[in-house]
């Protein structure tokens, strides 16, 4: 008798429980959700991290580690060996994993928003429009043909249409994030290059969104097209109710975070309840949670500290934990295996070919139209193909609505990797621009021409820097009428991995001056600082920005020092002082960059310690009463120091003395040199100017001192201690004040010992070093120049 059989269901595996008892009840913690999920986070953010640094080198982004290291982790790589996927990797595990990672995607599309100011692109010149539109709309084209190739070939079975536009959208965008690392890594973000590029990339990022909630609203699983109308209508609703509901709320909130003052905490759970609320309400609509938080992070007001607190308190969290959590998924989804055969790495070549084609001929064609250059409109097409983190969430949300299968998800995967990998190597060998100035005379304090302006490139970490700033340009700011003062203020910022270094890269503008905004209380507080001292005196202060990493922030320095002319520069010490006077050290970062500057000037350089002078605020001219002491022994920095301290005896409240150091008879301060004669003669002439200025000023007077020892050098500086700032020469030839090795050489044995908490608290101490062509790096300059033109340089000092 036949018997029918019943259908057998299909088993599921259990769901993983989230904690484990212990591997002494004989558990494994790899077979429970919450163990397991830290290893791979573990894995995951050690792996991408070792890429980075193996990759920096190449100065390539970040986001080409975490890729690729997505893509070793998967079945390209480690995952062709099962073992390793079904331990840390297993399918059950998958659902917690990509959770965690596209809620940490969720808040960094937010921090991404809160990061594009929309006014600055409603600023974009017509020119960066019109170029930004078509390096979108070229490739898009492109992207139908490819489309059609791909369909016919190993992409068949999807709507036509949702395949062409998920096809020109991953053709067509540019990844604004990486490009701005990528511009800031190679200096050139106040280039007309890295500005065209800038504008361009956040119009591209704008367009690049709607365009994928289109192409979303369209690969719907529901055929009707009228759907897909629902959804577009559904999401415009969104965003108007975004703008005239939200908006307000947010701003509220924002207006009630005054500066120098804490966020309420309340505030800040607020605002990221309604990203989750936001990216709730469109993942319901149907265009993927992330277009609301995104939304969210647009309509925050930028004005103000609220949205700078929002970025600091979930940035590193977020980027640094689990953002390369959905770099991971990703590449545990693509599979190189499954491009093999001559077709399948025929359409690989065909898609990058077209990627690239379409980016840098729509570019380079508008730009050389516009009268940019043929190679930095080149340099300008490769930028703008730049990919990154975008694309992959095009790429996924194609995969997981099954227009991309996975031959054309790893093509496109790997055409992004490739055409953001080739940019910097290519922009680097075509676009070289120049970064010195024409050759200039006067590079140091010390000249003949007393009535030539003097230019000074101050260097300021942040506020705490500015009162003594502004305080020393009062003081040299002199009496003369044509031989003004002019201050290049620039405010050096660290190029950080973080997002948030995005904010910061908005500011660098055309000849690197910051951008800030004409409205009341959206101004840079340092730039008013100056702005209102320069309304004030007859001097002309220029607000500049350098934003690099610090181990190169020097070039940035030396390369504007040259193409503005300085004599001057002025780099604030690596330490500060505590309350208790003792001196604390902002890193060592911070003082290589000093040491790096000193080493690569194009003029003389100055270090300035400070000790409040003049106090905490501003001081008005009339009350201005500093007494300025110059230690002087004898050598071209001590020169250059008594130049820059006559200099500001002009002032009519500085009070000039010249400590004048002679060794006794029978004693010698420090072992004669080769050149002692022609020294002595260059410092007679100097304390005879000297000696000219003192008949004619009360303010400025001078004693000799005849010393045989250290103690005695000590005993005259100590009589002077509290005199309110010292000009100190670098290389006086002194012997060493003290018992202690110094561990600032820069400041030379004098300004080492002035430096020290032993000897004040009150004093500020500035240590110059005079330009020497002989032995400055302008004689090795930071670029390639021919040796032709050092010379000119070095006979124009």
């Amino acid at each position: 008798m036949a018997t029918n059989a019943a259908p057998t269901a299909p088993v599921c595996s259990a769901p993983m429980k989230a904690t484990s008892n212990g591997a002494f009840q004989k558990e494994n913690p790899l077979d429970f959700a919450l163990p397991l999920l830290i290893v791979q986070i573990i894995l995951v953010v050690s792996f991408t991290r070792l890429l980075a640094f193996l990759l920096r080198p190449l100065r390539q982004p970040r986001v080409i580690a975490e890729i690729i290291g997505g893509i070793l982790l998967g079945p390209s790589a480690l995952g062709r060996y099962q073992n390793f996927l079904d331990i840390i990797f297993p399918k059950k595990s998958m659902t917690v994993l990509d959770t965690l990672a596209n809620i940490g995607l969720l808040y960094f599309l937010f921090l991404v928003g809160l990061e594009l100011d929309i006014r600055a692109i409603r600023r974009t010149g017509t020119n960066s429009l019109i170029i930004a539109v078509a390096g979108i709309s070229l490739p898009f084209i492109l992207g139908i043909g490819a489309s059609v190739v791909l369909r016919s070939t190993v992409n068949k079975g999807v709507s036509n249409i949702v395949f062409l536009v998920f096809m020109g959208v991953a053709l067509s965008i540019t990844a604004f994030p990486v490009l701005a690392r990528i511009l800031a890594e190679l200096k050139l973000l106040t280039t007309d290059v890295g500005r065209i590029a800038m504008s361009a990339a956040a119009v591209n990022d704008v367009v690049a969104w709607i365009l994928l909630a289109l192409a979303i609203a369209l690969s719907g699983s529901d055929s009707s097209y009228l759907v897909s109308v629902w959804v577009l209508l559904c999401g415009t609703a969104f965003i108007v109710f975004s703008i005239f509901v939200l908006k307000p709320i947010l701003s509220v909130m924002a207006r009630r975070s005054p500066e120098g003052e804490p966020v309420k905490e309340l505030y800040i759970c607020i605002t990221l309840s309604i990203v989750l609320a936001a990216g709730l309400i469109t993942d319901i609509i149907g265009i993927h949670a992330l277009f609301g938080a995104f939304v969210v992070g647009i309509i925050i007001p930028k004005d103000g500290p609220f949205a700078g607190v929002l970025i600091e308190k979930i940035e590193d969290l977020v980027s640094g934990l689990f953002l390369p959590l959905y770099f991971a998924s990703s590449g545990l989804k693509t599979n190189v295996a499954t491009i093999e055969g001559s077709q399948s790495w025929g359409l690989l070549v065909l898609v990058i070919f077209t990627a690239c084609f379409g980016k840098i001929v729509g570019t380079v064609v508008l730009a050389m139209l516009f009268k940019v250059p043929f190679i930095e409109a080149l340099a300008l097409g490769v930028l703008m193909n730049t990919k990154g983190l975008v694309e992959l969430i095009v790429l996924n949300i194609g995969k997981d609505r099954k227009v991309l299968n996975d031959q054309t998800f790893a093509i496109l995967v790997l055409m992004a990797l490739f055409t953001t990998f080739i940019t910097t190597p290519i922009v680097m060998a075509v676009y070289k621009p120049a970064r010195k100035g024409k050759p200039y005379k006067n590079r140091k304090i010390q000249r003949q021409d007393l009535d030539s302006e003097l230019r000074v490139l101050a260097c300021f970490h942040s506020t705490r820097n500015i009162p003594t700033l502004i305080n020393l340009i009062e003081s040299s700011r002199g009496t003369r009428k044509k031989g003004q003062l002019c201050i290049y203020a620039m405010h050096l910022m660290e190029l950080s991995e973080r997002s948030s270094a995005i904010s910061m890269i908005h500011k660098a503008r055309k000849n690197g001056l910051p951008f800030w905004n004409k409205k009341p209380g959206d101004q840079n507080q340092m730039v008013i600082a100056f702005e209102a001292y320069q309304q004030l005196r007859s001097v002309v202060i220029r607000p500049m920005t350098a934003i690099s990493p610090l181990n190169s922030i020097h070039e940035d320095i030396c390369t504007s020092a040259d193409r503005k002319r300085a004599a001057l520069i002025i780099m604030p010490f690596h330490k500060h002082q505590r309350v208790d006077g003792t001196m604390e050290s902002l890193g060592h970062s911070f003082h290589l960059v000093n040491q790096r500057v000193l080493r690569h000037a194009p003029c003389s350089v100055g270090i300035l310690v400070d000790r409040g002078l003049g106090g905490t605020t501003q001081v008005v001219a009339s009350e201005v009463s500093y007494s300025v002491v110059v230690p002087f022994f004898g050598s071209q920095d001590d020169r250059e120091a008594l130049a820059y301290g006559m200099r500001m005896a002009e002032h009519p409240g500085i009070k000039l003395t010249l400590l004048k150091f002679t060794p006794k008879p029978e004693t010698a301060l420090n072992p004669p040199k080769a050149d002692m004669g022609a020294e002595s003669k260059k410092d007679n002439e100097i304390f005879s100017e000297f000696l000219n200025l003192s008949k004619s000023s009360e303010s400025v007077k001078h004693e000799a001192i005849a010393v045989g020892s250290r103690e005695d050098v000590i005993a005259a500086l100590r009589s002077m201690s509290n005199s309110t700032l010292f000009l100190v020469g670098r290389t006086s030839p002194a012997m060493p004040l003290s018992d202690r090795s110094s561990d600032c050489p820069e400041l030379g044995h004098v300004g080492s010992y002035l430096a020290s908490s032993d000897f004040s608290t009150t004093s500020s101490i500035l240590v110059i070093q005079q330009y020497d062509p002989s032995i400055n790096a302008m004689e090795k300059p930071l670029d390639d120049i021919n040796e032709a033109s050092n010379k000119t340089m070095s006979n124009g000092v």
